[in-house]
């Protein structure tokens, strides 16, 4: 009777064990494990230093814990019927910064950069309850994004330094910055070179045009304009071309004295030379006979004068800001 007794009791433990374990299969997977994460995460950075993520992707390795990582993360909308002039240029920014990260000794499973395209993870933006693009973002290890852990890109731009700096901050980990060698700059100057010196062999009997004032003065002023207007800053610091405004429209001015864009170089650029071209017509016409030929050219040069040195003060003092003054537009 023990005998039976005990078979019993051996049969309902294992059949206990069984049910448990059959139970245990059967419970759904809630979602991957850290070290799964991890995983996938430097599998993928391997072969793509930027990560492509679509809504499950990004609900995956970005919002759902656990996780003991940091992520950069620029949402953008790439496709041209979204009509963002500026988010190729910020992807080619960010895609920089991400590169550069990837292949640098800094590099850790700790910190990696992804990017959502609205076309492909629209939920996304709903899920952040965003409208614009691009909105470069950090999400912590621990917790959820402040307001800090998005970069202001009206304030400072998103050129790859401006990037480069916000995950400094964001993640204290520095990276250094590697552009892809650009030699469009050298082929053009060999090009340059070779029309220089082929023009002057065919006139090397008729070098006068290499005396003439009028020639030489023009290339100052220009080389003037060029410098001033902060061509040298461009090639230095490699600004976009322009960036989107805080009302979500397209800025030509950068509206911080310690930075620019592109466009508004060759703005101020133009703004200068009519400036020059305007008192060079007020000292002409003092220099000409013709009483009414005088007259034109002073009201013509006083007009050139007054309009676009209030455009060149107006552009001054959206940069400087506090700066009280102004002329004919503020």
């Amino acid at each position: 009777m023990r005998l039976v007794r005990n078979t019993l009791l051996g049969a309902l433990v294992v059949l206990a064990v069984c049910l448990i374990y059959a139970a245990a299969q059967a419970k759904p997977k809630t979602g991957l494990s850290l070290s799964e994460k991890v995983q996938n995460l430097v599998e993928m950075n391997a072969k793509k230093p930027l990560l492509r993520f679509n809504g499950p992707k990004f609900r995956e390795y970005v919002k759902n814990s656990p996780r003991n990582y940091s992520m950069i993360v620029m949402l953008t909308a790439l496709a041209p019927s979204r009509q963002c002039q500026i988010c190729r240029h910020a992807h080619d920014e960010f895609a920089i910064v991400a590169n550069s990260y990837r292949f640098s000794s800094v590099y850790s499973n700790k910190l990696f950069f992804a990017m959502v395209d609205f076309d492909e993870g629209s939920e996304v933006f709903q899920l952040l309850r965003l409208n614009t693009a691009p909105v470069f973002m950090h999400f912590p290890a621990k917790g959820k994004p402040k307001g800090a852990d998005t970069m202001d890109i009206h304030r400072v731009g998103f050129a790859a330094d401006s990037i480069a700096k916000f995950v400094a901050e964001r993640v204290d980990v520095t990276i250094r910055i590697f552009r892809p060698p650009n030699y469009s700059g050298t082929v053009a100057m060999i090009t340059l070179v070779a029309l220089v010196g082929s023009f002057l062999y065919i006139r090397r009997n008729n070098l006068e045009f290499l005396y003439n004032k009028n020639l030489w003065g023009a290339i100052a002023v220009f080389f003037c304009f060029a410098m001033i207007s902060g061509q040298m800053w461009n090639h230095i610091r490699g600004p976009p071309l322009v960036h989107k405004s805080q009302n979500g429209g397209v800025a030509y001015i950068h509206g911080s004295s310690q930075g620019q864009l592109v466009v508004e170089t060759y703005i101020v650029m133009f703004l200068n030379a009519m400036i020059v071209l305007g008192m060079i017509l007020l000292i002409e016409s003092g220099t000409s006979k013709g009483h009414n030929k005088n007259r034109i050219m002073a009201m013509v040069g006083l007009v050139l004068v007054t309009v676009f040195f209030s455009f060149l003060l107006s552009v001054f003092r959206s940069k400087a800001q506090g700066y009280p003054y102004s002329f004919l537009f503020k």
